[in-house]
């Protein structure tokens, strides 16, 4: 790896229990959590749209036109696409229309993403002799992979039953309580399929820039259900006294 890589790679990793850290005291400023103060806003899924396609064509690039296009590193590629093809072009129009993001977190999460998706995309085509065909019987891959899927369903069925509440939802601010599958147990299944799915990702490719990813991951969502969790028990009073935030019966 060069020099410049690991610069961005531990640097971003020194940074990540910082925002954690941040974002326990502070919640960032979109979707339930929206306020004032924060400068100019734009629509909520022009605001998805434009950060998370930063990840698709950032790492595509990368792959494509760097890495030796073996059969291991197409399927790191179409893992890392069937997540952020959907995340940037499908997920924006299931949210609720004429919502707001304010321009500042648009802008950071596409110097988030922008940076990621060069430290994976970059990662995988700079080390073919690592990702190899056999590099797919590998433990860590079948392991990482098998963790990567359900992760990814935990968090596409979970953002599903959230799209469809969101077409009928008539209470507190647009929102209500959802029920049923992982909802049962958890406040923010979704975050915690995204982890896990990252988590994955890092077991799986078995490098510095899935463990940064992993760890970024972790220190954004963690205190997001942790500040969800706070604001469905301060506004819905019939909220299950038995839900935890992000992990069941702990946490």
């Amino acid at each position: 790896m060069s020099l410049y890589f690991n610069l961005v790679a531990y640097g971003t990793l020194v940074m990540a229990p910082v925002v954690f850290v941040l974002l326990l005291y502070i919640k960032a400023p979109y979707g339930r959590h929206i306020r004032a103060g924060w400068g100019p806003v734009l629509d909520n899924r022009l605001g998805w749209l434009l950060m998370e396609s930063a990840a698709v064509l950032v790492f595509g690039a990368i792959v494509l036109f760097y890495a030796d296009l073996n059969l291991a590193s197409l399927v790191f590629f179409l893992l890392w696409q069937l997540h952020y093809c959907h995340r940037a072009f499908i997920y924006p129009w299931t949210l609720k229309s004429g919502k707001k993001m304010p321009w500042l977190i648009m802008l950071m999460g596409l110097v988030f993403n922008t940076t990621n998706g060069y430290l994976n995309g970059w990662s995988i085509a700079s080390q073919g002799g690592k990702y190899v065909d056999q590099w797919l019987t590998t433990p860590q891959f079948i392991i990482g992979v098998s963790v990567f899927v359900f992760g990814m369903v935990l968090n596409k069925l979970s953002d599903q039953q959230l799209a469809r509440l969101s077409r009928s939802r008539s209470e507190i601010g647009d929102y209500q309580i959802t029920h049923g599958y992982a909802y049962r147990w958890i406040s923010c299944p979704n975050y915690l399929g995204e982890i896990i799915q990252w988590t994955g990702w890092a077991i799986a490719t078995w490098s510095v820039a899935g463990v940064v990813f992993a760890a970024w991951t972790m220190a954004n969502l963690v205190p997001r259900a942790i500040a969800h969790h706070r604001w469905y028990r301060d506004n819905f009073k019939d909220y299950p006294s038995e839900r935890r935030a992000l992990v069941p019966y702990i946490l």
